[in-house]
């Protein structure tokens, strides 16, 4: 829903926009029965059989459970950044590095997933400026070495975005130097945030077993530590991030599911 194009989901050579292949995942649940509320669930109790869920103060209980609220990217928090998402400003290089090619680009981050995205970025890209806050990295040195021998990539150590630049689409960033306070304008056509994701795992803390970094821990396709509870997509999954990805492990999820419903006669 916060893409433009989608152009790596099979079956869409053209492309799509990314609430309209939302809008025809919908229709087609819809067409077998499925009914949707389009609501935020507030608080879910799965200590006991039937699990219960609320949406507000309206509860529901249910045989069984499957998460998929998947995961937030971590933004900069400035407004011109939430201005010109899906136009310049991206946290997804594989999603969206297609757009750039022969621009000059920017990235933010500093960790391993930063330096493979950055990396990726310049098949596309004619110049990527990685933006970091401090004069060294989190990533492994592998990952160092190998984006510091890419003539492609320059650095600006000791920076942060102070604002991005233009009115619809990016334009450039504004980055201030953390240790004088002076800044630069750096013109860019894109932006790329990869600071890391936070799994939308809160409302099951305590509940369901979490991996280290906070997403779901799943066993055996989709089950996960609580019988009766499966999770699937972007909510257990820190190594792909992908919709195609996404979509299969939802399948899984759903195959699990009605698998362990009929297993127990339920």
């Amino acid at each position: 829903m916060l893409t433009t194009e989608v152009e790596n989901f099979p079956g869409f050579p053209e492309g799509i926009m990314g609430p309209d292949l939302m809008q025809n995942f919908r229709k087609q649940a819809e067409r077998f029965g499925t009914r949707i509320e389009t609501r935020d669930v507030t608080k879910v109790d799965l200590s006991s059989h039937p699990f219960r869920v609320w949406v507000d103060d309206q509860e529901y209980e249910t045989k069984s459970v499957i998460v998929a609220t998947g995961a937030t990217a971590k933004m900069l928090g400035l407004p011109s950044e939430q201005a010109l998402i899906g136009k310049g400003v991206s946290t997804c290089a594989t999603c969206d590095g297609a757009f750039f090619r022969e621009q000059e680009i920017c990235l933010v981050g500093g960790g391993d997933s930063a330096l493979e995205e950055a990396i990726f970025l310049t098949r596309f890209a004619s110049k990527v400026t990685l933006i970091h806050r401090r004069d060294e990295l989190r990533a492994s040195k592998v990952m160092q070495d190998k984006a510091k021998s890419n003539p492609k990539i320059h650095w600006q150590w000791n920076s942060v975005v102070d604002e991005v630049l233009g009115e619809t689409v990016v334009e450039g960033v504004r980055v201030k130097d953390v240790k004088n306070g002076e800044t630069t304008n750096i013109p860019c056509t894109g932006l790329f945030i990869a600071i890391g994701h936070t799994p939308n795992t809160k409302m099951f803390e305590g509940q369901l077993e979490l991996e280290d970094n906070g997403y779901l821990k799943t066993y055996e396709g989709s089950k996960t530590s609580k019988e009766g509870v499966f999770a699937c997509g972007d909510v257990q999954d820190f190594t792909y991030r992908q919709a195609i990805t996404a979509a299969g492990s939802g399948c899984m999820a759903a195959l699990d599911c009605e698998r362990w419903l009929e297993h127990k006669g339920l």
